[in-house]
């Protein structure tokens, strides 16, 4: 049976857990994207003598990291004592642009592997904005490599992922993409990392049921997919929570969006409420936010459930970023408690 959590994270015990992440040291491993936004004014938009198209004149440009990116990014703004990164890009412009996407929020690049042969994942989303103040999204242009990781380029990435790993409290996986950097290879090694002890927290779009003894923090459609179960209502994903808990013999997340999250941990399971944030909010990025505090939290020496506490303030003060995959500083996380704890 669920429990909800009736213990709230008072404020100083939030002021210990930021004060903590002084010390924290957080290994992240994963495919690092970038995200770019052209904005184009249609207003200025004249019909092609050539085709019979009218142009999308481009008047704004946005790049911001995403994925691994992204959580490395989240991690970097809540300060914390370590932070070591590893992925590969390619060696093409996108590439440069995400690493100068990273060095700009303060994520040391200095493990990121560049293979010539590699095509670095970024997502372009045209916005098409006309004499309303209305804005139009057009079908993203995705690039991605379609080709496994060479050996060559997956023994880098091990020797990196080593360094990064050595002296990390918390070790960050963001395994997303079909033919992206965590291959089976770097899967074996984190559950290796996971049986010997360390703390490792996994976020994995498809593949969340290939690793053992490690915490895995899916969303509830990833739960049901990878592990089977139902998520038809809370008792039937709280089950399944238990069971993954039970099977990996670490703690276990599964995030549910606007209604929190379960923490299964010692035979019991626990749903913390999300912080309610009115709208209009933006979804983007917020699983990345949430394993950021939550690992941040858990490096700075909080329980499992403060920790899950700590991540839902986190996600609370990036969802109200409109159009970007934003940040939760520690400034802004206790202005969130703050806001949350004044309206409840």
């Amino acid at each position: 049976m669920v429990k909800l959590c009736d213990s709230p994270l008072t404020r100083p015990a939030l002021e210990d857990i930021l004060r903590g992440m002084d010390g924290a040291r957080v290994a992240l491993i994963g495919d690092l994207c970038l995200d770019m936004y052209w904005e184009a004014d249609m207003r200025m938009s004249e019909l092609s003598r050539e085709t019979p198209h009218h142009p999308l004149p481009i008047v704004a440009e946005r790049f911001s990291p995403g994925g691994a990116g992204n959580a490395a990014c989240n991690i970097a703004a809540l300060k914390p004592g370590r932070l070591a990164v590893t992925g590969v890009v390619g060696t093409d412009w996108r590439g440069g642009l995400l690493l100068e996407a990273l060095r700009d929020r303060g994520v040391d690049d200095s493990l990121v592997i560049r293979d010539p042969a590699r095509v670095t994942n970024a997502y372009i989303k045209p916005l098409r904005r006309g004499i309303s103040d209305v804005v139009y999204e057009d079908p993203r242009l995705d690039f991605e490599s379609r080709e496994a990781l060479s050996p060559a380029s997956e023994d880098k990435l091990l020797a990196a992922l080593d360094e990064a790993a050595r002296a990390a409290d918390v070790i960050c996986v963001c395994d997303q993409l079909r033919f992206g950097c965590v291959t089976p290879r770097v899967r074996e090694r984190l559950c290796a990392l996971g049986e010997a002890g360390r703390t490792v927290i996994v976020d994995s779009r498809d593949r969340a049921a290939e690793y053992r003894r490690v915490t895995v923090k899916p969303n509830e459609l990833e739960a049901v997919r990878a592990f089977g179960g139902s998520a038809a209502d809370l008792e039937g994903l709280a089950a399944l929570a238990a069971a993954i808990q039970k099977k990996n013999q670490r703690l276990t997340l599964i995030t549910l969006g606007e209604k929190g999250c379960l923490v299964a941990d010692g035979g019991r399971v626990v749903r913390v409420p999300a912080c309610p944030v009115e709208p209009p909010i933006d979804f983007c990025g917020a699983g990345d936010t949430f394993m950021a505090g939550f690992a941040m939290a858990l490096a700075a020496g909080a329980d499992p459930v403060s920790a899950a506490q700590t991540a839902a303030l986190c996600a609370a003060v990036t969802i109200k970023k409109l159009g970007v995959t934003g940040t939760a500083s520690r400034e802004e996380v206790l202005a969130a408690w703050e806001e949350y704890h004044t309206a409840g």
